[in-house]
Formats: structure tokens, C-alpha cells, sequence
């Protein structure tokens, strides 16, 4: 196929705009796309019973690699047992005690699995649906477009496409630009149709575990580098009008969506933030893992299921981390 230029990419902007699309005062987005006959049909899909987590683990541990939160434990089990020199808990009376911990952490980026919501993403000093970006405040966080209009979550048909297990490699190359046509043979190779409503998740090997026959395993020296050493695969820009004609509702990724480097280096990075977010109002769900859920499809030959996925409902956030959850 013929791929567009980097002035097409940059028309995309104006071109996939959804704003109005469900009136003026809409925050959904492409949410709106999930109709309740498509929650049924992704009802319908589970008939083996089998539920796989597409999140990475929330790793607390000081030092560790894929640290990314913070926890501190308020009351703990040593006042319990009464170790020397250890005061009683205050928590507690006599035998019985309780754990309470404090947990923060900045989960937009790389490693913490999210949902964006599209307050998260400005351009040009503006939000999806023609809302200034002044609307995300400092003191009452978003006003407009808040993850809170997720608040009764998504359920709808799931669609894995793994390109990886199609091109019979372990993980796709660092800047690897994933294609319309990527995406086509990948369906036609499962058997699925990607259609409206539809959630899907787009696997590259991100977290594969490396045994030599692809990309090397990831370094730590730099905290903002990822697991092909500062390049990764994600969606070319061209796969955003695909997904706009099939009228998707959501897309996911085991990385935060954008290849690295961009293929168009004239345009700024992050387009395909900008045009899911700003212009077609799509949540992005970012830094799933797939391997699980990959291996589940592979085994019952199926890339198709109920996905369920449920944000915290935190007024005024453009976000939450969440545990997508597929369903056979």
C-alpha cells in the first residue's frame, strides 16, 4: 500500500475530528460507538469461563527496574506479633490488627498500565469536542472530559491483533510503524473482522520474554528508556483513519501507542495521542501486557472475546491505571 505523506498525516487533525459528532456537550467520544447490542454480543463470547489480566503488575519495590509507584505502609502486621522493642499497633485491639498503606504514583507514561482519558491530551490550547485546555485545572483537575465519564466502564467485543505471532517473531523491531495493511493481514490470518464498537489491542512482543531470537533484553541505565532501548514498535499514523472508518471504539497497546522514532520526523511526536484523543475523542489504554492474553488466543484459536475495563472513578483526572480484563 501506498502510505501517506507527512502533509496527509498532518490533515489528519482536522480530518478524524469527531467533535459534535454526539453533540456539543458529549465527553464520551468514541465510547458512544459501544451500543448495548454490541455489550451482548460480547456477552455471547464467553463460553469457556477462562478471564486473563491485560495489565502489567504495579511494582512498589524501591530499586526495582520497572518500579513505578510509591508505598508506605501506615500500619503494618510487626505491632501484631509484638516483636521486641516493637510498640503494639494502633490499629488494632488486642489479637487483631489491620494493614493500611498509602500508594502514589504518575501512571501516564511508559510503564504503569492506564486509560487516557481526552482530557489528557492538548493541541493548540484546546481538548477533544472544542473545549479549552484552561478546563484541566490545577485546583479541580478536569473539568471537561474528566475519566469520570467513564464511570460505568467499558465492556464491549475485544479484538487481539498480534502481529508478532503472524510475522512468526518473537517481538516487532524497535520503530517498527505498524500499517493498514499489518493490521488486514493480521485479521484475515486470525479471522476476525474488526468492526464498530470494537476494543482493540494492538501486540508488538513489547514484554516478550527475549531468548536471543529478536530484540535484546531492555537496560535500566536510563528510567525513561523502554524494552528495545529507547526505540519501540506502535501504530503508524495511517492506521487512524482505518480505525475511524470501522468505527472503533477504543485501542490499546503494550506500549503508550506511539512508534519510536516517529516515521514522519517532521510532524511532532505523540500523533497518535493527538488524533485519538483530540480529534476523534478515543481513549487510549497504554502499557498493557499482552504475552498472557496472546498465548490464551493461541491456545483456543480464537482473537476475540468480552473485554471489561473498569477506571478508578477520580474526579477531575484525565486518567486512571487499570486492569483490563479479557474474558473466553
Amino acid at each position: 500500500m501506498v502510505l501517506p505523506t507527512e502533509t496527509d498525516v498532518a490533515d489528519y487533525i482536522e480530518n478524524l475530528k469527531n467533535w459534535g459528532r454526539w453533540g456539543t456537550e458529549d465527553q464520551l467520544g468514541t465510547l458512544n460507538l459501544i451500543r448495548p447490542e454490541h455489550r451482548v454480543a460480547a456477552a455471547r463470547l464467553v463460553t469457556e469461563g477462562r478471564a486473563v489480566s491485560c495489565a502489567r503488575d504495579l511494582v512498589t519495590a524501591y530499586g526495582h527496574p520497572d518500579n513505578c509507584a510509591q508505598m508506605y505502609y501506615v500500619a503494618s502486621g510487626e505491632g501484631v506479633v509484638r516483636a521486641d522493642g516493637v510498640p503494639p499497633t494502633a490499629l488494632g485491639r488486642g489479637d487483631l490488627g489491620s494493614a493500611v498503606e498509602f500508594v502514589g504514583l504518575v501512571y501516564h507514561g511508559t510503564n504503569v498500565t492506564h486509560i487516557d482519558s481526552v482530557a489528557h491530551l492538548f493541541w493548540k490550547g484546546q481538548i477533544y469536542n472544542d473545549r479549552s485546555s484552561g478546563l484541566v485545572t490545577s485546583e479541580h483537575g478536569a473539568l471537561f472530559g474528566a475519566v469520570t465519564a467513564m464511570r460505568d466502564g467499558i465492556v464491549g467485543r475485544g479484538v487481539l491483533l498480534d502481529i508478532p505471532r503472524v510475522e512468526r517473531v518473537t517481538a516487532l523491531a524497535g520503530g517498527r510503524a505498524v500499517t493498514p495493511a499489518d493490521l488486514e493481514a493480521t485479521a484475515a490470518a486470525q479471522g476476525v473482522t474488526v468492526g464498530p464498537g470494537d476494543i482493540v489491542l494492538l501486540r508488538t512482543g513489547r514484554w516478550a520474554d527475549d531468548s536471543g531470537e529478536s530484540e535484546p533484553k531492555p537496560t535500566y541505565d536510563d528510567p525513561h528508556d523502554d524494552a528495545r532501548w529507547g526505540q519501540r514498535a506502535g501504530w503508524h499514523p495511517a492506521c487512524m483513519p482505518w480505525l475511524h472508518e470501522r468505527e472503533v471504539a477504543v485501542i490499546g497497546c503494550d506500549g503508550p501507542q506511539e512508534p519510536l522514532p516517529p516515521p514522519y520526523p517532521a510532524v511532532p511526536g505523540a500523533m497518535i495521542h493527538v488524533y485519538a484523543l483530540y480529534s476523534m475523542g478515543m481513549p487510549l489504554i497504554d502499557n498493557c501486557d499482552l504475552e498472557e492474553l496472546a498465548k490464551v488466543c493461541a491456545e483456543l484459536s480464537r482473537w476475540e472475546f468480552q473485554l471489561t475495563v473498569t477506571p478508578l472513578r477520580v474526579v477531575g483526572g484525565s486518567g486512571s491505571p487499570v486492569n483490563p480484563i479479557a474474558v473466553f
